[in-house]
């Protein structure tokens, strides 16, 4: 005899129904396909399970399409990272094929380009350059920034775009490789979106920080005419931009809320390894609440990243 107070409940008096009348989340309309030998791109597609981030990556791929047929835009903005993961090729292609419509980065994104443009290679060796005291004290990508920050006083440009402007003067030798340059010669706006000390190249004495505060600046005012066309169908992709972008775009949807722009049918999506706090409140929830779609997309850029461009050439076609 057990000396608690209370009993354990008496399970005999649960009500049951049956599985035929319960209402399910998955059933096997929506399960996967296996691959076969020799089989399509598209027959791949059509073999993801339609649950979860199979589903999520499809409809985006989906939503991309529809945005570019209905004369949407598609803005990607990113961080550095899938310029590290040499996603540039794929990117490039959107751009070229007029599916990427606008591009916002920050400045880690374009001295990697810039490197890769210029040499060839990137992603400096942090420990050794900090151990021989040399990190970040690379010549070319300073110098670049600097001509550029030039350029955006003389010419009353951005930064993304005087970037562009320097790199097809030098008509680097990996040019084929540059988010930058491809942007810039395809008149795809590109803007730069800096946040001062951040970056390796501030610490070259050339670069004028009126140069970068007013061309940042341009880029941003350029960013808000972007995001102004995203309602009624168009789509706003987030890779890899923990905090910078996140909090960027935030701050354009405020200033288009402040003029009466109504955000409402268009689509949000995250690329990232993990969930983040700003990515997750800024890109996901807070701009949607007047009627967008968020899709987060979990895993390595070197895959989804692929993945849905593949899917949105295959539908384009």
């Amino acid at each position: 005899m057990s000396r608690y107070r209370i009993k354990p409940v008496d399970l005999g008096k649960g009500r049951f129904r049956s599985l035929s009348r319960r209402r399910s989340l998955v059933n096997s309309s929506m399960f996967a396909n296996p691959h076969r030998k020799g089989g399509s791109f598209r027959k791949f597609m059509e073999s993801l399970p339609d649950i979860l981030g199979a589903k999520g990556i499809r409809t985006l791929a989906e939503r991309i399409v529809a945005a570019r047929r209905g004369e949407k835009p598609v803005i990607l903005a990113m961080g550095a990272h899938p310029i590290k993961c040499g996603l540039s090729p794929i990117l490039i292609d959107l751009v070229e094929r007029g599916i990427i419509t606008g591009v916002a980065i920050n400045g880690a994104v374009a001295i990697h380009d810039i490197e890769i443009a210029l040499a060839g290679h990137t992603s400096e060796d942090v420990v050794a350059g900090l151990s021989d005291g040399m990190f970040g004290m690379t010549k070319e990508p300073g110098e670049l920034f600097a001509k550029a920050s030039s350029r955006v006083m003389a010419e009353g440009i951005g930064f993304g775009e005087a970037l562009g402007a320097e790199l097809e003067v030098l008509s680097p030798p990996y040019g084929k490789y540059s988010l930058l340059l491809s942007c810039y010669r395809k008149e795809v706006p590109l803007t730069v979106h800096i946040a001062i000390g951040t970056d390796t190249v501030h610490l070259n004495p050339r670069l004028s920080p009126k140069g970068i505060g007013e061309g940042s600046h341009i880029d941003f005012r350029l960013f808000i005419s972007l995001i102004s066309e995203l309602p009624g169908g168009g789509v706003y992709l987030n890779l890899g931009s923990a905090v910078v972008l996140p909090e960027v775009f935030l701050k354009a949807i405020a200033w288009l809320r402040n003029q009466g722009v109504v955000f409402s049918g268009f689509t949000v999506a995250s690329f990232d390894f993990i969930r983040q706090y700003r990515v997750k409140e800024n890109v996901l929830k807070r701009p949607s609440v007047e009627g967008g779609e968020s899709i987060e997309i979990i895993g390595h850029h070197e895959l989804t990243i692929p993945l849905l461009s593949a899917m949105v050439v295959e539908l384009c076609e």
